[in-house]
This record gives C-alpha cells, structure tokens and sequence, in this order.
C-alpha cells in the first residue's frame, strides 16, 4: 500500500507537467522527484520522531526527545517491539504521506518559483510543519482527543499541502499574463492534456494505497472487509466528483472542459479521504460528488480573487479537503460537526503561519520568484539548464 503511494508521486509529476507549458516542463519534473526524496531524508532524519514521539511532552508539543535519537519511535529503533506490524512499515507507509502533502505544493506556485527556493521550504515543510500538525491528530496528540476524526488525511495531508501552497502563492504573485485590467483572466492552457489525464489515472490507483492502507491491517476477516469497503468508496467517490464536476462544467460554460473533469476525479478523491470506512458506496459517490462541484466553483473564484494555481491544486486539496472534514458527521456518529471544524481550522491556521514564515525568510534572503526574462524564457533554461522538449520549445 505504501507503495502505491509512492506511486502517487509519478501521477502528480503527469499531472502537473502537463498542466504547465512546454517551457517549464522540465522544472517542474525536477521538483516533483526532488522534493520525494528531501521528504524521505527529512521525514528519516526528524519529521517521523516528531509525528510519532512515543511519549510525547505535551499534546501539544512533542518534545526534542526523538530529535536527540532517544525516541521510542525513532526510525533505528522501530524495528522491535509488539506492534501487529513491522515498524518500518509504518515509518515507509507514513513518508510516502509527507511526500503527497509536498507534491501539492509544487503545481500551485508552478512556472515562476524559483527551484532552489522550492526546495528550501521542502525541508521545513516535510522535516517540520507536516509532522507538527501530523502529532496533533495520529499522533495522539490534542486534535484526536478532542476527537477530531480523519481517516487518511482530508485534512493532515491535503488541507495542509494545499495551505502551505496557498501562503506560498500569496507572496509569489500570479503568473505574468494571467490577469489583465479590468478583471480580465487569462486562460493559459497546458502543454500536454494527455500526460495530465494519466497522472490523474495514476492518482486514482495509488489512492487505493492511499486510502485502503490507512486500515493499517488486513489480518483477520473484519479488516480485509473494511478495507474492501475503503477500496469501493474509494472509487465511488472519485467517480461522483468527476460525474459531478463534469455535468457543472457543461451547465456553466457549454464545454465538457477536461481540466475540470480530471479535477472533478480528484476532488472526489479527497472528499472521500477523510472517512472511506462508514458510508455506502452511494454515499461515498455523493461526497465525491459535492466535492467535484465545489472544485469547479472554487477553481473560478480563486481566479477571481487573482490566486493564480495553474493546476488548480489549492481548489482540489484545500477547499475540498475542507468539505471531506465535515462531511465525516454525515455518516460517522462518533464524528461532531465541533471537532471537525476545530481540527480543519487548526490545521489551516497553523500551517498558513507557519507556511508563510518559511517562505518569507527565504524570499528575504534568497528570493523565491525568478525574474520576468527567465520566466518569459520558460524556467527549463534558468532552473534547469535544459528543455523537455527541445524541438518543439519556442
């Protein structure tokens, strides 16, 4: 299952690199497999004992107890001890986690960052930011004893990746081009539409992982049927958001816009995150159904208010990730509306502060926009010395 995750990373490297133009190709696979393994070395070296500190000092707060390698869950010592599975893979299963709420973040602030600073805020988001909030709830830590409930992570990993991008794109600015006066908004269309439609296919099949592996356990008959009804909802989710966003595109502009429906797949796909387990199958496609309107909805009104998110990730992960929070108490009784919204604003609150901290610093410092020649020119050439495409580049 951690596997199929990992699998993921290959699904947003097509669907981002096919979302941008041909220019910026090359930049934006480069982060996409960079960043995987800043997040498995950060995640290695601290985020793990952060997230799962053992004995924490605070439900709040951790403690600097793994940081000094004296963790119980520190990654040298999972190897023993009378969990029902191996330690190693949870810590395996739970970096290809911190690497999807990193990949978000890569599409949203797409075609004018600069790589350098792209990878900076890597290291802070997956070794630092991801695992903090992370504690909160699977940790352990205040969130889930206020029993805020998120199955596989509508919130600990979507909302957070789609909010560490927001604040990132609030200081980077919009892309040259894409607004004019008069709140005139330019469409600019990416260079390969099939290379997107099979990253969003990939998304789809590791989402299986994603999701079905969140169970944890397979080992006895209750739990191979749960995790069968994670996999159906799963699926039915992301069939009702692309359904869903689908027939919106058609009603708002006469177009059957792919963009939209691929986004529709996906929005279906984190709506259903945050609780897989307790709906049926039609409620699932329902969930994922809200979540494909609300994606296309979203994606026009962040246009209007000029965040320019040239995949449309902050709609899909954040706005929609919120919606899959609350809609936990539609099918989950243990879940309340109280403890939902408590755990979406604390994760919003926190890792936009947080988030924008970072990216501050390192804009001070070092810069995180390249300059209008380079982004004219296309990043390849400045961040990457090269073109994906080199016949077809103009």
């Amino acid at each position: 299952m951690g596997a199929f995750v990992m699998w993921m990373a290959a699904g947003f490297a097509m669907l981002e690199s096919g979302l941008v133009r041909s220019k910026n190709t090359a930049e934006i696979l480069t982060k996409n497999i960079g960043l995987f393994a800043i997040a498995s070395v950060m995640y290695m070296v601290v985020g793990y004992q952060i997230m799962y500190p053992g004995e924490a000092m605070s439900p709040y707060f951790p403690g600097f107890g793994g940081l000094l390698g004296s963790s119980d869950n520190d990654v040298a010592s999972v190897m023993s001890g009378d969990s029902y599975y191996s330690g190693l893979s949870d810590f395996f299963f739970q970096v290809v986690f911190v690497a999807t709420a990193m990949s978000i973040v890569s599409g949203a602030v797409a075609e004018r960052m600069k790589l350098v600073s792209f990878f900076i805020f890597a290291v802070f988001m997956t070794g630092f930011i991801y695992p903090l909030q992370g504690f909160w709830k699977w940790g352990g830590g205040f969130l889930d004893a206020a029993g805020f409930l998120d199955f596989a992570g509508s919130g600990v990993v979507h909302l957070t990746g789609a909010t560490a991008a927001l604040a990132g794109v609030i200081l980077l600015g919009a892309r040259k081009g894409k607004y004019g006066p008069d709140g005139k908004i330019n469409p600019i269309p990416g260079a390969n539409l099939p290379l997107s439609t099979l990253g969003t296919f990939i998304l789809w099949l590791g989402w299986f992982g994603f999701n079905g592996g969140s169970e944890l356990m397979i080992s006895n008959v209750g739990e191979a049927n749960a995790v069968s009804l994670v996999l159906v909802n799963t699926n039915m989710g992301a069939s009702g958001g692309l359904i869903a966003a689908m027939l919106t595109s058609l009603v708002l502009f006469k177009k059957t816009d792919l963009t939209m429906v691929l986004n529709g797949a996906l929005a279906g796909l984190v709506a259903i995150t945050a609780e897989p387990l307790t709906p049926t199958p039609l409620a699932a496609t329902l969930i994922g159904a809200v979540g494909g309107v609300i994606v296309v909805f979203s994606i026009l009104g962040l246009d209007k208010l000029k965040i320019d998110d040239p995949v449309g990730a902050i709609s899909v992960h954040g706005v929609v990730g919120m919606w899959g929070l609350l809609a936990v108490p539609l099918t989950n009784s243990d879940a309340t509306f109280t403890a939902q919204l408590l755990g979406l604003f604390t994760i919003l609150v926190f890792v936009f502060v947080a988030a924008f901290i970072v990216w501050l610093i390192i804009k001070l410092i070092i810069g995180i926009r390249v300059s209008a020649e380079e982004e004219e020119e296309g990043v390849d050439i400045s961040q990457c010395g090269l073109e994906a495409y080199p016949e077809f580049t103009k």
